[in-house]
């Protein structure tokens, strides 16, 4: 087992639970906390193939920020750089009152935009997975 494959597989688990749980928050009507959650999921995602590729750590938020640093191990990821980059607007505006002139939060974003970012995030999942050779649902 390489050193840090547990790691690796730990972030990519947890990408999993968070997409899934962005899925059922749609059910419930928390489209902000959804379009987060699908963030959150690519974001761990990314992280989880850097450490595969030998990082020790692995800092950011940036969804686009982190495809370009996996572009260096692999430029297949320039393919969904541009896709996933969609996911940074839900990081800090779907939780945080004044982050939106006008408006909060759960009032702000809505089905659509959740669905969308969902959309993104499953992409971006198993774009990640196939590389790991991993899968949300346990393949």
């Amino acid at each position: 087992m390489r050193k840090n494959e547990q790691t690796y597989k730990n972030w990519y688990l947890q990408a999993c639970h968070d997409l899934n749980d962005a899925v059922f928050l749609i059910k419930g009507r928390r489209f902000n906390v959804a379009c987060f959650l699908a963030q959150q999921a690519v974001e761990k995602a990314f992280k989880a193939f850097l450490l595969f590729k030998g990082a020790d750590e692995v800092w950011g938020h940036s969804v686009f920020e982190l495809c370009q640093d996996a572009v260096h191990f692999d430029k297949d990821f320039e393919k969904i750089c541009s896709e996933v980059a969609s996911l940074d607007k839900y990081y800090i505006p779907t939780r945080y009152p004044d982050a939106l002139p006008g408006g909060i939060p759960s009032l702000v974003f809505g089905e659509k935009d959740a669905t969308l970012a969902i959309e993104v995030a499953e992409k971006a999942l198993n774009f990640i997975g196939n590389k790991l050779k991993l899968s949300c649902s346990g393949g």
